[in-house]
């Protein structure tokens, strides 16, 4: 999509501090953090949210996997602790409609629903 801005990122047209890559995703730093470690990982493929998943995706389901573990693992969160949050629609807290990932750890994550 032409104004979403990680499709920008993803094509290099917007400047962002890249932890991975390979075929199919991106992470990098978010810049609004909420926890020391704050990576956002997105595909390189536009799609508005894991609705817009489907069976022909298992590449993409499988490369985002893979970079979950290697941002882990670069981010020194592998073996003390993250999380992995995807919001889905406005309701749930999605603000960018491109499907991403946050992975968030560094501290002590609070546990809150609210």
């Amino acid at each position: 999509m032409e104004s979403c801005i990680f499709c920008k990122i993803a094509r290099r047209e917007l400047p962002s501090t890249i932890l991975y890559e390979n075929e199919y995703v991106m992470a990098f730093e978010d810049i609004s953090k909420m926890a020391p470690t704050h990576v956002l990982i997105i595909p390189k493929k536009h799609l508005q949210s894991v609705l817009e998943l489907d069976p022909t995706d298992g590449n993409l389901l499988s490369a985002l996997q893979e970079a979950v573990i290697a941002v882990a693992k670069k981010t020194g969160v592998y073996e003390t602790g993250f999380r992995v949050i995807t919001n889905v629609l406005e309701e749930a807290g999605q603000t960018v409609f491109h499907l991403h990932y946050h992975i968030l750890g560094g501290r002590k994550l609070e546990v809150s629903l609210g």
